[in-house]
């Protein structure tokens, strides 16, 4: 039997604001454990929470990125629960009228194909403390740092049909906060996790599945690992005669398997009720104008503005534009040299993987955008060959020296291009290799072509890599064949 995998994820996102959602109890990670927790957030006897307005203003420019419909009147709930992190023994969030209403997120697959994937909504809430299980010899420690700290929770369709679709909706919703600057989007440190909802159906079936739910999942890997183990585990389940039972799971990256949590009734009794401490939220047309009227490039538009206008490949735009940060320095190298695919084959190619071996972000690189789009400059203009560009890359890198022009002075690396100065060691290198301008001579016309090659590499080395090897070779044929 043919199996269609099922899946839909609620995505919770940490907002950057300063302050917590009901309280004016900092938000700073980091922290020792229970410093940031105050009576508001424990929901001591006689506070009241005061909603905090950039978490509102937050969570609406997030609908607006994703055209979703924005309800004039929202309203807070109090879900009820008990659970050891969760201090009032209930969490303010929003049920059944929440701040965003249904839209809809792009995402780009590997063959460049795109699809649209369905949001159900998005609702505002707080965040529950954290349990503490290492270093408390069999007892668990409570952190209520976390309390409070606002949350969007991204409520999904089930649209999605693979792990890499899911991990594609996962990284544009990445990369749509972190445009807005409405959360860092730091999957280690909580800042953005999800909830994976898994289910299979036979091929051309209507009816869904039982779902299991895979909880806080903090990487896109681990999305697509939990995801491919769940999906084998329910298909083996079933195609032995058993069946698919709905629970909560988590998933273990160290054996890359999920294993159950606690089984889930079909609906649970949070019993949900209007906050009695919040009045409703009402958002008047002038509102949303205005933070529309903030709403930065995001990263569909500026994709689509770096194929069409820069004439970059969609693979070239769509990796350059999944962050913003990438996609500033990126520019920043382009404004500079004046060269579209060359400062992104630079940004892609060396940059990226010098951040990779010494596990950097961006950011925090040493090699500033201007310093490399000077460095591209000075290749294209022919300053400096190839080769000796990633010297220069590397002495940058490294703090060698404030530009490429100063390294390359320094170093001695400007590329030779007068054609005399390249002739006389041409010459020399021919006098010097009487045996290979025989075999040369001798060969078929056709494999003289690569064996051009050792009298390129001659030359290079005598100029110490500092010959235009574009001249070289030019007039390497020219005086070989003058030979022939």
């Amino acid at each position: 039997m043919q199996w269609e995998t099922v899946i839909g994820l609620e995505v919770h996102v940490q907002l950057a604001t300063h302050s917590k959602i009901f309280s004016g109890a900092s938000t700073a990670f980091g922290a020792e454990p229970n410093s940031q927790a105050c009576a508001v957030d424990l929901g001591l006897p006689g506070v009241l929470p005061v909603l905090n307005e950039q978490a509102v203003a937050m969570a609406v420019q997030f609908g607006l990125a994703v055209h979703a419909d924005i309800p004039e009147v929202s309203v807070f709930d109090r879900k009820n629960y008990f659970y050891p992190d969760l201090p009032k023994g209930y969490q303010t969030s929003q049920m059944y009228h929440p701040i965003v209403g249904p839209g809809e997120v792009e995402i780009t697959l590997d063959d460049d194909t795109t699809k649209q994937i369905r949001i159900h909504h998005a609702h505002l809430e707080e965040d529950a403390g954290k349990s503490l299980h290492e270093d408390f010899h069999g007892m668990t420690g409570i952190d209520l740092n976390r309390a409070g700290t606002p949350l969007l929770e991204i409520v999904s369709e089930p649209d999605m049909r693979s792990a890499k679709e899911a991990a594609a909706y996962l990284k544009a919703i990445h990369s749509i906060v972190t445009y807005l600057g409405i959360s860092d989007g730091n999957m280690a440190e909580g800042s953005m996790r999800c909830d994976v909802n898994v289910s299979v159906r036979p091929k051309g079936q209507e009816a869904f599945g039982t779902r299991a739910e895979i909880k806080n999942v903090n990487s896109f890997r681990f999305v697509e690992k939990a995801i491919a183990f769940e999906v084998e585990r329910q298909i083996e389940l079933i195609e032995d005669g058993g069946k698919v039972i709905q629970e909560t799971r988590l998933f273990d990256p160290e054996r890359d398997e999920t294993r159950s949590m606690r089984t889930k009734e079909e609906a649970n009794d949070y019993r949900y009720f209007p906050c009695p401490d919040l009045l409703p939220v009402v958002l008047d047309q002038a509102y949303l104008d205005h933070l529309r009227s903030q709403l930065p490039e995001l990263p569909a538009e500026k994709r689509e503005r770096f194929q069409q206008a820069l004439g970059l490949s969609a693979y070239d735009a769509s990796v350059l534009s999944a962050s913003r940060d990438m996609a500033e320095y990126f520019e920043e190298v382009h404004h500079v040299c004046g060269d579209a695919k060359q400062a992104a084959n630079w940004v892609q190619g060396e940059l990226s993987g010098a951040l990779n071996r010494e596990s950097l972000s961006i950011a925090d690189s040493p090699v500033s955008a201007v310093q490399l789009g000077e460095l591209v400059q000075r290749v294209l203009d022919d300053t400096i060959n190839g080769k000796a560009a990633k010297q220069v890359f590397q002495a940058l890198w490294h703090g060698e020296g404030a530009s490429a022009d100063a390294i390359i002075e320094a170093k001695g690396l400007k590329q030779v291009t007068d054609t005399g100065a390249i002739e006389t060691m041409i010459d020399q290198v021919i006098a010097d290799s009487p045996a290979q301008v025989a075999q040369y001579r001798d060969a078929e016309p056709e494999k003289r072509g690569k064996m051009i090659g050792y009298f390129v590499g001659q030359v290079m080395k005598a100029s110490r890599g500092t010959a235009n090897p574009q001249q070289v070779n030019g007039l390497l044929k020219d005086k070989l064949d003058a030979l022939l």
